[in-house]
């Protein structure tokens, strides 16, 4: 049977919890930051260009965007049709290509195929950092790059 915890020994691993916490909800957070500031620049981007080609040629992008009877299908909807169609072909091609390295390294789950990969592609050399890695300020780094090339500078480097 386990010996009983400690109470330090409690409120360090529920300080350990809090701190991963806090760090997954700040990646979260993080991350649908990036994601709104990209959707944001795609959709104005979209919308600027179509406004600079309404103004240019408003008769021409009334005409391309509907479907009339010289063009049977609108430009619109001949790219979604483009795109769902690439969008399968490349699902459907590289979910091939996965079953087909599946089966011929004979694996039967992924504890296999993560297994054999390790044994097959070398891993990658860590190497020792050579200087400072953590900075307070952008002035701290930007004074620690400059130190670093004055020093080379008086070595000739």
């Amino acid at each position: 049977m386990a010996a009983p915890m400690r109470q330090e020994d409690q409120i360090e691993d529920e300080r350990k919890l809090s701190f991963t916490e806090s760090k997954g909800i700040e990646r979260l957070k993080g991350g649908i930051f990036i994601a709104s500031i990209t959707g944001i620049a795609i959709l104005s981007g979209f919308g600027m260009t179509m406004a600079l080609v309404k103004k240019k040629e408003p008769s021409l992008f009334v005409k391309k965007t509907l479907s009339t009877k010289d063009l049977p299908e609108s430009g619109g909807s001949l790219a979604v049709r483009a795109l769902a169609w690439g969008t399968f072909y490349s699902v459907t091609g590289f979910s091939l290509f996965c079953y087909a390295v599946w089966k011929l390294m004979g694996v039967h789950n992924l504890r296999e195929f993560n297994d054999k990969i390790q044994s097959v592609v070398p891993k990658k050399q860590k190497k020792e950092s050579q200087g400072r890695s953590e900075f307070k300020s952008i002035r701290d780094l930007f004074d620690y790059i400059i130190e670093e090339d004055e020093m080379k500078k008086r070595r000739g480097t």
